[in-house]
């Protein structure tokens, strides 16, 4: 099914920004598994790196000293959200993906799990015709998936997709789309408790951040208590910490 989105967008999509203590370590994986490219950064930025894909896609590793990996598929420290990437091959990719530092969590007949150096957990997914490793989406766990679709569709301006048993999709495939996955006792971040950190957040770009916090809120944003010269934290129904950002 296809819906448009309810309101205006609040913002644009403008990174997956993924914690890690040693992000380094973590850009220097990704850059090998999938080819993704660090964006050149100031000499003073140290706790964070951008990596960009030949699609679009910008992924964001921010320096986080007290990260605590998710133990996924235990529900102790759940995973919050995750990357799948599309590839032609899932034991030779699932083996690549291993030789460079990552841990086989479960094979399945079309897609594989696994968890990276820092330990977030993501799929490789089997689509024949993929001659390389692509990022295909981001994964976010919550409670509802119905509701947080409709919640990040008018948030990013796209329309919802796909409503399933459980799961939900934004925008369609190619097109950087945002997936969503009911799960049982799902446990929210609470961001910035170190009991319950976030993994994964994402960065949203606005113009004029004062109407953007007034539309998300609105659409059931809520603010937290965390700001900085171009940024600003809040939290989505779900619990995920996302950021809204501007150019300062």
């Amino acid at each position: 099914m296809t819906t448009e989105p309810d309101r205006q967008a609040v913002g644009s999509l403008r990174a997956v920004a993924i914690d890690a203590p040693d992000i380094d370590r973590l850009a220097t994986f990704y850059e090998q598994l999938a080819g993704w490219r660090r964006r050149p950064t100031g000499d003073d930025d140290d706790d964070w790196i951008t990596l960009v894909t030949d699609d679009g896609w910008q992924i964001g590793l921010q320096q986080a000293v007290d990260h605590v990996p998710p133990d996924w598929p235990g529900q102790d420290r759940p995973q919050q959200a995750h990357l799948d990437f599309q590839v032609s091959d899932i034991d030779a990719a699932a083996d690549h993906a291993q030789q460079l530092g990552a841990s086989l969590l479960q094979r399945n007949e079309r897609w594989h799990t696994l968890a990276d150096p820092a330990g977030h957990p993501f799929c490789l997914c089997l689509k024949a015709d993929e001659p390389q490793t692509a990022l295909a989406g981001v994964m976010l766990d919550c409670p509802d998936a119905k509701e947080l679709s409709h919640f990040y569709a008018g948030l990013l301006g796209k329309a919802v997709t796909y409503e399933g048993d459980g799961i939900a999709m934004i925008d369609e495939q190619g097109a950087q789309p945002v997936l969503f996955q009911q799960v049982e006792q799902y446990a929210a971040p609470r961001w910035p408790d170190p009991a319950y950190p976030q993994q994964i957040h994402l960065d949203v770009q606005v113009q004029d951040v004062d109407a953007a916090e007034r539309a998300a809120l609105a659409i059931g944003a809520t603010r937290l208590d965390g700001a900085g010269p171009d940024w600003r934290v809040y939290a989505d129904p779900a619990g995920h910490p996302f950021c809204l950002v501007w150019a300062a």
